[in-house]
């Protein structure tokens, strides 16, 4: 929408937003001729070959948002803007007050019925044509992420819903274009290759197994799948002082100069938090102009903002407000007050040096600390795991000494069929331990020419602990250097999980040469 309104695209005409080569967003009209969001750019374009593309630009999307979101607060105070797009707001206010137009003698507006909040969504919805001439959808929902989802069908979830509302819906809901997150991205992609086709059956895995598994990121993802809130209940309000407050002398009315004062400006808000220890996650801007006239919105973050992060969404809302706010003077006071606050712990710089961050000085600290060690126990005594290729989880590892170029043992970018997929096991064993898988009978679980199990396993012993199994996958066949009498490898691998009489549950990669059993690693 915004794409095509700046370049007065005619609404027939099929449009697409592109980023990355990749559909992010595209129009009706692009999807009655097969677009989809997704879709590689070329694959649309040859589905569509009338097809108007778009570059992605966040700032342009915010300035033309902006219409959007003013019409929304006109009716409802205190909205957020999750995104470009995309605004959320409590809905007890608005339920109570424009519900109870019409509404029976008696009737408590704490309960507001379904034809309360359909009357809201009316209202807004006609509200938002008539000041901005674009169409809305709009959804009710406990949660945010329920919420969007509602928005997106414009229904109504009815409170303490949303769990029964997600269960059915595909488990790609996790993975939205426009929140531009390549992890969960990677997550829907392991979960469907796991089998989980809908939120539901991602909500039903305990938590605990979700966490040792795919780590704290995948434990968000099932709070949202399962209707919960996605962030940590135990919030923390901020005080007063911690917001911060510039006078813009001349006043700002060009979009250039709006750039230079917000970066300045959210540098000095990101040092107040680090100070503390703290990170923002919603973020509240308010300007005034010479005349006096107040604007004011809040931001929400799915995850803690980084300095550069405060720039950008206070760049986009001046953008937004000089262009499209038609002010009769320039800002002259801006201020920025985190509405909501987290531990930063999500920003706290570690040891080592990650893609994106500037920790030189870190980084050379800790080399020396490294070159120390080496000089008072050998060269041997610091090692770096190097992640390279291979099938198994032992021979894609190989830890070489701290100083020493970096090179895998084997290509990690060739094809390696049959290499073990993800996840892989938290513990890897150098030299595979012995363990025992027997059937119900006690006979031990033999695998065919064929890779076929004889029989299904019932227990497995390892490390003198006999643990029941209650699900497998596999086997594998592996079959490496035939060609080579000597170093050839003919085997088969099984991933089994067990749980022990106190109900602890483990999982583990066993291998299967030779005629017996040995595990390689076990996920934690």
């Amino acid at each position: 929408m915004a794409a095509s309104a700046e370049a007065a695209l005619l609404p027939h005409v099929p449009a697409a937003v592109v980023d990355s080569g990749e559909v992010i967003a595209c129009s009706a009209v692009a999807r009655a001729e097969g677009v989809r969001r997704g879709m590689r750019k070329r694959t649309a374009q040859g589905q569509c070959p009338e097809l108007v593309v778009f570059d992605h630009d966040e700032a342009r999307d915010t300035r033309l948002f902006e219409p959007v979101a003013a019409a929304v607060e006109e009716l409802a105070p205190g909205i957020e803007v999750v995104r470009a797009g995309l605004v959320v707001v409590a809905a007890q206010g608005p339920i109570g007050y424009f519900g109870s137009v019409g509404q029976p003698a008696g009737r408590s507006a704490e309960q507001p019925t379904g034809r309360a909040a359909e009357q809201v969504a009316e209202r807004l919805v006609d509200h938002i044509a008539v000041r901005t001439g674009v169409e809305a959808l709009v959804g009710f929902a406990d949660g945010l992420f329920a919420a969007t989802l509602a928005a997106h069908r414009g229904v109504i979830v009815p409170p303490g819903r949303s769990a029964d509302f997600l269960a059915p819906l595909d488990i790609r809901e996790l993975d939205h274009p426009a929140e531009r997150r390549a992890d969960r991205a990677d997550l829907v992609d392991l979960l469907r290759r796991l089998g989980l086709r809908t939120l539901g059956e991602f909500a039903a895995i305990p938590e605990r197994a979700v966490a040792t598994r795919f780590g704290r990121r995948a434990v968000l993802a099932q709070r949202q799948a399962a209707g919960l809130e996605e962030r940590p209940r135990s919030r923390r309000r901020p005080p007063p002082d911690l917001s911060v407050t510039g006078q813009l002398d001349p006043p700002v009315e060009r979009v250039d100069a709006a750039a230079f004062a917000a970066k300045a400006l959210a540098e000095r808000l990101h040092t107040v938090l680090a100070a503390r220890g703290l990170a923002c996650t919603r973020l509240g801007i308010q300007a005034t102009t010479e005349n006096g006239e107040q604007l004011h919105r809040v931001w929400r973050c799915a995850d803690p903002l980084t300095p550069q992060g405060i720039a950008d969404r206070v760049r986009w809302q001046l953008d937004g407000w000089l262009t499209r706010a038609r002010l009769t003077t320039g800002i002259q006071v801006l201020r920025l007050h985190p509405e909501e606050v987290v531990d930063a712990t999500a920003l706290q710089p570690g040891l080592w040096p990650s893609a994106g961050q500037d920790q030189g000085e870190a980084a050379e600290r800790a080399a020396r600390a490294m070159v120390h060690v080496q000089g008072l126990l050998g060269p041997d005594a610091v090692l770096t795991p190097v992640l390279g290729g291979g099938r198994g989880p032992v021979e894609r590892v190989r830890l070489v000494p701290w100083g020493d170029a970096r090179t895998p043992a084997a290509d990690p970018d060739q094809p390696w069929p049959g290499r073990l997929p993800a996840p892989s096991p938290a513990t890897v064993f150098p030299d595979p331990e012995p363990v025992a898988l027997v059937d119900e009978s006690g006979a031990d679980v033999v695998v065919t020419g064929y890779a076929e199990l004889i029989a299904d396993p019932h227990r497995i012993v390892h490390a003198g602990r006999t643990r029941q199994v209650i699900a497998w996958s596999g086997p594998w066949p592996v079959d490496e250097r035939w060609w080579d009498g000597t170093t050839a490898v003919r085997a088969a691998r099984l991933q089994v999980l067990g749980t022990a009489p106190d109900g602890e549950e483990q999982a583990f990669l066993l291998i299967r040469a030779g005629g017996k059993w040995a595990v390689e690693g076990v996920y934690d």
